[in-house]
């Protein structure tokens, strides 16, 4: 398949709010609602064909930039502001493949985004949603999938002066050879103040909504094999919740694995390693210590590229996610001493694509797959944005992937139900049927990704932007 060349058209841009089921704390913010963001791409084929994709993703507030003295609001409209930047330069970019329009107007990006003092996480969530929604267009115009279409390089992926490092690589051949999964499992992930039994939900506290609510009743009711255990930077109380957690896993899920998600709660490299330490003397905590799999960034992002994870790194991998905001940011953390990379759709496909190939390279002729990717998440909404998410970490081949949105969302909170019943009659594996509405069916611990093998990214249908409310234009910067 030769890879189009295209011109955006036209960009608009849409939101809804959403409140979740549960309360969910992790690192400095407990959220309880939302705002989810769709763009809708136009693009114009070199045949004179138009298109038009869509895309959807959280503005999450307190993840892509965790200054305390931004509000949630400011901190939504930044993430506004970083699609107003991209959308203004791939419209002025003329005629590209997909991929040349991203790494083209890499850097002419970034530069924008300093001189209004966003970050490069922040600034990079602009083209993570434009890429989608554009791909999205090209893969309906084609009729074919995202993973068949990657798999063929729709997008024109090719060396590039933004990922130098990879120079010469051979992107038909690694994407030509990715395999996509067609089951995934979910790494149900607990936070910081979720109840993990019953006795820790005061009278009158439940939600009483059908859906699980304590771990113990998550592990029966979706028989998760996978979890990921959110600690929070203080050493002794992070032990303490561990091993009451650790108390249901043991008895519950007999040969259960995990990860630990620092959330960049440690100070330093050696407050993570003190809280390893601790875990090591905590008989409590044998089987969970075995079940480790890797630690997601513990250390804060001002010094996570800075510190030498190797200690650390020594007793379980270490993996980086807030410092992943530059397309480079994975070969510095290597130099660290960080062995993994997280995959979320937030940070853009053509970034979690270019990091496997790097694992590809780096692991090769090496004994062992010591470089490696691991799949993320920052609450995507069932619907457009968990499948697009869904359908990239399957391109990727992972064994697993963290799930939260199915947890602490209501289902398609915020939706409209006809909507909501769309999705489940395209994709009935990914969804089931409840009295209160479609929700992500979880049987076994598994996903079933079969029906995203659809033209498009991800879907089948589309979400209706005619019951959203138009972006407002961002108020950044602010003075």
């Amino acid at each position: 398949m030769t890879a189009p060349r295209i011109t955006l058209d036209e960009v608009r841009a849409f939101e809804w709010p959403f409140r979740l089921r549960l309360p969910f704390r992790f690192g400095v913010i407990t959220v309880t609602h939302g705002r989810q963001a769709v763009v809708v791409a136009r693009v114009r084929l070199e045949n004179g064909r138009v298109a038009e994709g869509l895309a959807a993703e959280t503005l999450a507030a307190k993840w892509f930039d965790k200054d305390p003295t931004l509000t949630d609001d400011q901190n939504e409209h930044q993430l506004r502001r970083a699609i107003e930047i991209a959308r203004n330069a791939y419209l002025a970019a003329g005629p590209r493949t997909p991929f040349a329009l991203f790494a083209d107007s890499y850097a002419s990006i970034l530069a924008q985004a300093a001189t209004e003092r966003l970050p490069p996480l922040v600034a990079g969530f602009g083209p993570a949603l434009l890429d989608r929604a554009i791909l999205d267009a090209v893969l309906r115009a084609h009729g074919v999938s995202f993973a068949t279409g990657m798999r063929a390089n729709v997008a024109g992926m090719a060396p590039h002066a933004a990922i130098a490092d990879l120079g010469g690589f051979d992107w038909n051949g690694f994407l030509a050879s990715l395999s996509p999964r067609p089951r995934i499992a979910a790494r149900h992930t607990v936070g910081l103040v979720d109840p993990i039994t019953a006795s820790d939900q005061p009278a009158g506290a439940r939600v009483e909504d059908g859906l699980p609510e304590t771990l113990e009743e998550v592990c029966t009711a979706y028989r998760h094999t996978y979890f990921k255990l959110k600690v929070g930077g203080d050493v002794a109380a992070d032990v303490d919740r561990l091993a009451r957690i650790a108390a249901v896993l043991d008895r519950l899920v007999p040969g259960y694995r995990a990860t630990l998600d620092g959330n960049e709660q440690y100070a330093d490299a050696e407050g993570a390693l003190a809280l390893w330490r601790a875990i090591e003397a905590e008989p409590r905590l044998a089987t969970l210590r075995n079940a480790v799999l890797f630690i997601e960034q513990p250390v804060k992002r001002a010094a996570a590229l800075a510190a030498d994870m190797s200690p650390r790194a020594a007793r379980r991998p270490v993996i980086v996610d807030e410092s992943d905001g530059t397309l480079d940011a994975f070969v510095t953390a290597r130099g660290c001493g960080y062995a993994g990379v997280s995959s979320k759709t937030c940070k853009g496909f053509y970034k979690s694509l270019t990091n496997l190939a790097r694992c590809r390279v780096w692991n090769d002729g090496a004994a062992g797959e010591r470089f490696f990717m691991s799949g993320e998440d920052l609450t995507t909404l069932a619907g457009l944005c968990v499948q697009q998410d869904l359908a990239l970490v399957s391109l990727l081949g992972l064994a697993h992937v963290e799930r939260n949105g199915h947890h602490f969302v209501d289902g398609f909170a915020g939706r409209p139900r006809a909507e909501a019943e769309r999705f489940l009659a395209a994709h009935p594996g990914l969804y089931r049927a409840t009295d209160r509405g479609p929700r992500l069916a979880i049987a076994d611990g598994m996903l079933d990704l079969a029906s995203l093998d659809c033209a498009g990214f991800g879907s089948a249908v589309l979400p209706d932007t005619a019951s959203m409310e138009t972006m407002p234009k961002a108020a950044w910067p602010v003075s």
